[in-house]
């Protein structure tokens, strides 16, 4: 995904990250069933330097939020840069994002960013972007490859996401659908794409290679070297 919009962030917009632990036998569960847990965990741990190398140069408000509140310590030490620290509560990806949206906006952000810790492919300009374009719309939305969002943010605050179908191909039109019935303008920008099979590994293989940033360049490399099951005969 390339935008060439300039490095800025209207000072009121947080970005929030999802992020999970990595833990042995813990996620990517898709990626483990092809990989291995070992294999599976370093490009668990690769993905989230990844995303970290990002919010490092974010302008505005920092929020990390682990998936689970035992790991609050944890994230409080991901990053050099002051972050606010808000765990994920119970419930599907939905109520979860609703419930750290609320909170975020009740210290004060009436913008809020959300990216997950799995998407390579986007950078601070595509942050910024994102951000800039919430001064038109009311809701900007990245759409994966896989038929998901890589990045999702508002101006306005959500409709219920409780009932959307999160980790299916049809979550990103939904999710639009359900803003757009709730009289909310939506923005989507340029497709990206997140790691959760083998082939998405492939394709970040190709998608980095011209990328510099130190996180890329290791997570790229750490792909090159994984051991592959032979592809099955159709």
């Amino acid at each position: 995904m390339q935008t060439h919009a300039h490095a800025s962030s209207n000072p009121r917009t947080a970005l929030v990250l999802f992020c999970r632990r990595p833990l042995p036998g813990d996620g990517k569960r898709r990626l483990a069933r092809a990989l291995g847990d070992t294999q599976t965990l370093a490009v668990a741990h690769a993905l989230l330097q990844c995303a970290l190398e990002d919010a490092e140069q974010w302008p505005g408000p920092l929020i990390l939020s682990p998936s689970q509140p035992g790991d609050t310590e944890w994230a409080g030490q991901l990053l050099r840069r002051p972050a606010r620290v808000i765990p994920q509560p119970g419930g599907n990806l939905g109520d979860r994002i609703a419930a750290v949206d609320t909170l975020v906006r009740r210290e004060g952000c009436d913008r809020v960013l959300f990216i997950g810790s799995d998407a390579p492919s986007l950078h601070p300009l595509d942050l910024a972007a994102a951000s800039e374009t919430l001064d038109r719309s009311d809701v900007v939305l990245v759409p994966a490859a896989d038929g998901g969002v890589t990045l999702m943010g508002s101006r306005a605050g959500w409709p219920d996401l409780t009932g959307l179908p999160w980790g299916e191909a049809t979550l990103g039109s939904s999710l639009a659908h359900a803003c757009r019935t709730a009289a909310l303008t939506v923005t989507v920008l340029e497709e990206s794409y997140d790691v959760d099979e083998p082939a998405d590994c492939l394709l970040a293989i190709e998608r980095l290679a011209q990328d510099e940033r130190p996180a890329r360049r290791r997570l790229r490399a750490l792909l090159t070297e994984l051991t592959f099951p032979p592809a099955m005969p159709s």
